[in-house]
């Protein structure tokens, strides 16, 4: 399973025109799923991404977690983050899991993020053409991989 992390100033989630999800201060989560993953990478992730201290405290420094700063996040379903470009010119998705495994557990990360005590927990639709805004905060952009976590 892999995250970008992205700590927003707010960031959002069109479809068809419409704002399906959306947050101020916290962070924007992209979420790729590989065909391996489990229930357990998910939650390993969803408490990991809560509990990072990559917002600013009184003297400036990272010293805060979501949590801390009572943050939304927004959960973005990305298959793109396992794309494989070493050859060619087009990449491959092969390494991507099929919606079937990726969406539930995309729907666990979720759930595991509000189980860790994040009250505003929005989501893009999984499948569907979307735009996402994001005004990066920093910036700051972190890469969580559960495989480097292992």
């Amino acid at each position: 399973m892999r995250l970008l992390l992205q700590r927003v100033k707010r960031g959002s989630v069109t479809v068809d025109g419409q704002i399906v999800g959306a947050v101020g201060l916290g962070l924007v989560v992209l979420v790729g799923i590989t065909h391996t993953d489990t229930r357990a990478e998910a939650e390993l992730l969803a408490r990991k991404t809560a509990n990072l201290r990559i917002f600013e405290d009184e003297q400036g420094k990272m010293n805060r977690s979501a949590l801390e700063v009572g943050g939304g996040i927004l959960v973005v379903s990305q298959f793109t983050l396992y794309a494989d470009s070493r050859r060619g010119r087009r990449p491959s998705f092969i390494d991507a899991a099929p919606p079937e495994i990726a969406a539930p557990l995309v729907e666990v990360f979720a759930d595991a993020l509000r189980a860790e005590g994040i009250e505003r927990i929005e989501r893009g639709v999984f499948g569907a053409v979307m735009q996402v805004e994001i005004i990066n905060d920093g910036p700051v952009t972190i890469w969580l991989d559960s495989a480097d976590l292992r």
